[in-house]
């Protein structure tokens, strides 16, 4: 009989099926409503294939730029725009939400939708950003987008679809890797 040999730990699951989800998770606001639009796109692994186990979450301000601040942004109730919603990659790697166009939170500003990816693979979730193709002015202002050579910026915008729609597809890893963004842990005075 051989003996066996213990091999290094490993990320198990995504287990993400049986606690994350939740009813109408994908819905900041309910669909056809006055103003909604669908946010689509694909999830990409290094390879360039889809991803069917991944989730995303975002979180933004609604048309005139204002940050939601209620509480209860699990409970759906089909009128309240959340500014916050999760959703579930499908099998063929496509996720949709159906949300607003984010207004400017600030004059001049570039109005985007921040981006948490949770995924196999991954120790720890992926930060990014999604931002509208319109106001190429405030697009070039905006401190990370001309941080970035024009190829990497063009990871973070959006495609405007013909039903006023957003795609904007996610690549993990490879060749145009969608740019995530890395927030320092800040230590508190105390420690």
């Amino acid at each position: 009989m051989s003996k066996l040999i213990p091999t290094p730990g490993q990320t198990v699951g995504p287990f993400y099926g049986y606690a994350l989800p939740f009813n109408k998770d994908n819905e900041l606001l309910a669909p056809g409503s006055a103003g909604s639009i669908r946010l689509q796109g694909t999830v990409y692994d290094g390879a360039g294939d889809a991803i069917p186990d991944a989730i995303l979450e975002i979180w933004q301000p609604d048309a005139e730029g204002k940050v939601v601040q209620r509480t209860g942004s699990l409970v759906r109730d089909g009128y309240t725009f959340t500014g916050w919603g999760r959703a579930a990659v499908g099998h063929s790697g496509v996720f949709t939400f159906t949300t607003v166009n984010p207004g400017p939170t600030e004059a001049g500003a570039a109005p985007f939708i921040s981006v948490a990816v949770f995924a196999r693979g991954l120790m720890n979730r992926l930060f990014t950003r999604i931002y509208l193709p319109e106001n190429e002015e405030a697009l070039a202002a905006d401190p990370l987008l001309s941080s970035l050579d024009p190829e990497r910026r063009s990871t973070l915008i959006a495609r405007r679809d013909a039903d006023g729609g957003l795609t904007w597809d996610l690549r993990l890893q490879g060749g145009n890797e969608t740019v995530f963004l890395d927030f320092e842990r800040v230590e508190s005075a105390s420690q």
